[in-house]
This record gives structure tokens, C-alpha cells and sequence, in this order.
């Protein structure tokens, strides 16, 4: 009986790093859909047919950024549109739902403890002030001349964490100027469409910093710096597509915990040249989309 207790109890702790991201988040999905409502959204507008897609593109989406640590936006920018989203509301779409998608896998980053109080405290702020400063840019230029610029740095950046990765032992190195990089990080993510983990992870990552830690802190900060920028972008454009916010959002809570809970499974060296290839792949295709035909 005192065996079968203990397994009880222990189940209970275990399922808590997946139930407290859900509750919290579902949470916030309903007062979401109720400021919805309340600008005069019809629910008709909110669960549309293609409701189901955009919450696999969701799942799919935060699956990838839950694991590798980054490439939320790009990933299911680029899914949206293979499902006849225009880029436009792709884009303006995934700013928002990141907000509740990054805090879910915060706060299961934070239950499977994959969080350097550290490293947050040093990225937090100088990422919130980049996000903020860049959407206000973005808001009143066309920022798509910095993207490849920014594709190439991430091409550059995957090769070396390869090149690391092959190493028999991954020396590691200090980092320095971190609110730098957080600024940088923040300021591309929002101009760019979308860079913040591939700019900031791959760097640290680059240096030979642990990948579970590095990813769940990212991970966390994330969250402070989608919500300065997605309010940033909704002051200046208002709510809009809101059937594709709700889908990605549902689809990302979902996906959440199971993003945080493979990164503590993978070992180092095949998540680091998982995460190269990735970076690789997306800034070549983004690249060539800026060679004259």
C-alpha cells in the first residue's frame, strides 16, 4: 500500500510540469478569445474550418522550438503559407500567438528545472528593450532588407556549432557582452519576422554552453520578449486573424511540455548538429529567395 502511495505521489509531481504550463495557458487563451469578442471579433471569425490545421501547425511548430530551442516563427511561418496563409498574415499572426506558445514552454522549461537564473537575469531586459525598439521600427519601414544579412550570420553561426559539435570535446568559452546579444536578438526577432532563438541560441550554443540550459533559458526569456514585441505590434496594427492566433496558440500549449521534456533525453552532441543543420537549411532557403532569377 505505502509503495503504491509513493508511485501515486509521484506521478502527481511528474504530471504537474505538465498540467501548470496547460492550466495557466488555457487561461489565457480564454481571456484572449474574450478581447477578441470584446473588439467586436465574431466567434464565427475563431473557429473556422481551418481551425484543425493551424493547431497542427501549432503542435508541429513548438515542437521544433520546444527541442531545438529556436525557429517557432520561421517553422510555422513557412507551414502557414504551404496551407494557403498569405505571408502577411502569417507573419502578424505568429508574433501574437508567440506570446502564449513561449510562455507555455517557459514554464515547463522552469518544471524540468532546464533554467540558468544567471543567464536570465543578464538577457531579460536588453531583449525586451530590442523586440520593443524593433517592432516600432518595423511598424514604420520595411524591415526585409536586414533578412539576409541576419540569414547570413545564422548560415555562418549553424556551420559552427557543427564544427563544435564534431569536436571529441566542445571547449567551453566565456560570453561575453550577453545583453548585447539579447539586444540584437530581440531587435532581429521583430524586424526580421522571426531570429531571437536562432540569433541567441545558436550563439551560446556556438560557444560550448550546455544545450538543455541554454535552450530553457532562451526558451523562458522568450516569453518577456514576444509579449513587449506582439504588444508593440498590436498597438500600431490592431488584432487581426484570429482563427490562425487561436490555432497556433492551442497547438503550441499542447506541444509545450513535450518540447521541454526532449531536450533533457537528447544527448548534446546530435541536438547541437540538429540544431546546425536547421539553421543551415532555413537561412540557405531564405537566401536564395534574395538571388536575382
Amino acid at each position: 500500500m505505502t509503495v503504491l502511495l509513493n508511485r501515486f505521489i509521484g506521478t502527481l509531481y511528474k504530471v504537474r510540469l505538465v498540467l501548470i504550463p496547460l492550466l495557466v495557458l488555457l487561461v489565457c487563451v480564454v481571456v484572449y478569445l474574450v478581447a477578441a469578442h470584446s473588439f467586436h471579433v465574431p466567434f464565427s471569425q475563431i473557429f473556422t474550418p481551418e481551425l484543425l490545421t493551424y493547431i497542427l501547425v501549432g503542435i508541429g511548430a513548438q515542437l521544433i522550438d520546444g527541442a531545438l530551442g529556436m525557429a517557432y516563427g520561421v517553422s510555422s511561418t513557412t507551414f502557414l503559407m504551404s496551407v494557403g496563409v498569405s505571408p502577411a498574415a502569417a507573419s502578424a499572426a505568429v508574433h501574437v500567438s508567440e506570446v502564449f506558445t513561449t510562455g507555455a514552454s517557459g514554464l515547463s522549461h522552469l518544471g524540468f528545472k532546464n533554467i540558468n537564473k544567471k543567464l536570465f537575469r543578464a538577457m531579460v531586459i536588453p531583449g525586451v528593450l530590442g523586440a520593443m525598439l524593433g517592432a516600432y521600427v518595423l511598424t514604420s519601414i520595411n524591415g526585409d532588407f536586414v533578412k539576409p544579412f541576419v540569414s547570413l550570420y545564422l548560415l555562418i553561426m549553424g556551420v559552427v556549432i557543427i564544427r563544435k559539435a564534431l569536436r571529441t570535446v566542445i571547449a567551453k568559452e566565456k560570453v561575453s557582452r550577453v545583453g548585447l546579444l539579447a539586444l540584437a536578438g530581440g531587435f532581429l526577432d521583430s524586424i526580421g519576422g522571426g531570429g531571437w532563438g536562432p540569433v541567441v541560441t545558436s550563439t551560446l550554443l556556438s560557444k560550448g554552453r550546455s544545450p538543455q540550459y541554454t535552450i530553457g533559458t532562451v526558451n523562458a526569456t522568450e516569453f518577456f520578449v514576444t509579449f513587449a514585441s506582439a504588444g508593440v505590434f498590436t498597438w500600431f496594427l490592431g488584432l487581426q486573424n484570429i482563427s490562425v492566433i487561436a490555432g497556433l496558440v492551442l497547438g503550441g500549449i499542447i506541444a509545450a511540455p513535450f518540447g521541454a521534456l526532449l531536450v533533457g533525453k537528447i544527448k548534446p552532441k546530435p541536438l547541437m548538429i540538429a540544431v546546425g543543420v536547421l539553421i543551415i537549411l532555413l537561412s540557405l532557403r531564405n537566401l536564395i529567395k534574395f538571388l536575382p532569377l
